[in-house]
């Protein structure tokens, strides 16, 4: 019985589930992104990265948080790739502006919030379009 209920419920509000796994997707990239960011501190505190480094360092690896989190929703939901990876590339940005606003009093965009956008939106379009079932070929 409760297997039918479920399902009902999932019938009945789908948003709701595409909105859940977006924050999942979201979720996972954020855990991706802070791990990698721990390892290139890590990487630099011991002189093997140069600090130089660390502004390209950013931005792919919210380009990969953003590909794994973009590929875990696509795989779960197959539908509608490119919308989805980006949607994740979305959240990510805003879980990484939300984490900004509460360790700084004023986040900015222009302190290289647009590079981090455009890299978080990368990589969730580009596991959109990697991940994305093949289309059935017609036969004549």
């Amino acid at each position: 019985m409760k297997k039918q209920e479920r399902r009902r419920e999932e019938l009945s509000a789908p948003w709701m589930n595409v909105a859940c796994e977006l924050l999942k997707g979201g979720g996972l990239a954020g855990i991706v992104v802070i791990l990698s960011l721990l390892l290139c501190a890590v990487l630099i505190s011991s002189g093997t990265l140069s600090e130089r480094w660390m502004d390209g360092a950013v931005l792919a690896v919210c380009v990969a948080g953003a590909f794994a989190g973009g590929m875990y929703t696509v795989r779960r939901l197959r539908t509608r790739t490119l919308l989805l990876g980006l949607g994740v590339g979305a959240v990510l940005f805003l879980l990484l502006l939300t984490a900004g606003l509460l360790a700084y009093d004023s986040a900015s965009l222009e302190n290289g919030g647009i590079g981090v956008l455009c890299a978080c939106l990368c990589g969730g379009g580009i596991s959109g379009v990697l991940f994305r079932q093949p289309k059935k070929k017609r036969r004549k």
